[in-house]
């Protein structure tokens, strides 16, 4: 399994790199949080609609123990997806590290309430 840094991806996203950044968790969760740029896929016709199966794809859930993308990784692999990287510290980490996040719970920069952010 390709895996990819939590610095690593910030940087790919602080330089425009193009790749597909696929957060593998259901649509509540997605609309709740997610890092900027990322995209929902949530069956397999979705993912062909939105991705080609050479582009590079970066997937993430979570955290490390989250399951969500380890079966997206997988799933993606098998249907001919050639360039795919895990994010394995997930949501936790990207928010830990106090990296940007989008979506409802996320709170605005100029208000105590919450927000949402597309």
């Amino acid at each position: 399994m390709n895996l990819i840094e939590r610095d690593q991806l910030k940087q790919k996203l602080d330089r425009g790199d193009d790749f597909r950044l696929v957060m593998a968790m259901d649509e509540w969760a997605y609309r709740a949080k997610h890092i900027p740029g990322s995209i929902h896929i949530h069956d397999r016709s979705s993912a062909y609609e939105q991705l080609r199966v050479d582009d590079e794809i970066v997937v993430y859930c979570t955290g490390p123990d989250c399951v969500g993308s380890r079966i997206a990784y997988a799933q993606l692999e098998a249907n001919g997806f050639t360039h795919v990287t895990r994010f394995a510290g997930g949501l936790a980490e990207w928010e830990a590290a106090g990296y940007p996040l989008e979506g409802a719970l996320v709170d605005a920069p100029d208000s105590p309430n919450l927000a949402m952010r597309r």
